[in-house]
């Protein structure tokens, strides 16, 4: 199936690893024009040279901590014409909820949810003057089913659905889309290794301890393992082309059926 992604000039926040990396790599594989974001130029650098060789595509970088502001200023002079918005740029932690001070939960709303918002701003005036665009936010199915051991990440995740929901709301009528993507567990660098050095502690291999995870921590999980960072980034490269034009202020779940929920 064609896409209709080439000449697309998409944007993946976060992109040097997991879920961002695969999306790119998919929008890329897609005929995309991709930026890069990371916070090192070396990783940055790395991947754009690994994704060029192996997609052929026009794939560039920009190194920089999109949490801060004057960085997303600097990308949008360096990159000021973006079709495709992927906002998955985030951060997690488990902690117990009387841990958590007040420096965390601005830390994490700023990581997670007003780096988002802040390049959705900047971005919008073009998707508008194009009058297509799309912006889709990744957070999580923590974002309804909030999660005990990080309610502060929960928090986030909360707000990006509720973001992306009345940002599609104020661009009815438009060729512009909003939607926010719900993964459930996902064997992401960052998970992969918090799996790792959890089994170890525990003295277990990696599958014994995943299949405990899916038994005791998520148990309402249909698929009964940790999903691939591709089959998320399956679902973003759809949300991200013209055929999705119908799909718009949705919260998407791809979390191999861990919400409990028909609806």
């Amino acid at each position: 199936m064609d896409l209709q992604l080439a000449g697309k000039k998409a944007l993946v926040s976060g992109s040097t690893a997991g879920i961002g990396l695969a999306i790119a790599s998919q929008l890329a594989q897609e005929g995309a024009q991709v930026i890069i974001n990371g916070r090192s130029q070396a990783s940055v650098s790395e991947v754009v040279t690994t994704l060029t060789k192996q997609t052929g595509g026009h794939v560039q970088g920009f190194a920089g901590d999109l949490s801060q502001a004057d960085v997303a200023q600097a990308l949008v002079k360096s990159h000021p014409e973006v079709d495709i918005l992927v906002n998955n740029l985030g951060i997690f932690e488990p902690k117990a909820f009387e841990d958590i001070p007040d420096a965390d939960w601005l830390r994490f709303f700023d990581v997670n949810v007003l780096s988002g918002v802040r390049l959705s701003r900047l971005y919008l005036p073009y998707m508008k003057q194009q009058d297509w665009g799309r912006i889709v936010f990744i957070s999580s199915e923590s974002g309804i089913q909030i999660p005990p051991e990080m309610i502060h990440y929960g928090m986030t995740k909360s707000a990006q659905i509720a973001v992306a929901r009345g940002l599609a709301e104020s661009l009815a009528g438009t060729q512009i889309t909003v939607n926010s993507i719900l993964p459930g567990p996902t064997r992401s660098r960052g998970v992969g290794d918090f799996v790792e050095a959890m089994a170890q502690a525990e003295q277990k291999s990696a599958e014994s301890f995943e299949k405990e995870f899916f038994e005791h921590v998520r148990p309402t999980s249909l698929i009964k393992r940790f999903a691939t960072t591709e089959e998320v980034a399956n679902l973003v490269t759809y949300i991200a082309s013209p055929l999705s034009s119908a799909t718009n202020g949705a919260a998407l779940r791809v979390d191999g059926g861990v919400i409990k929920s028909a609806f």
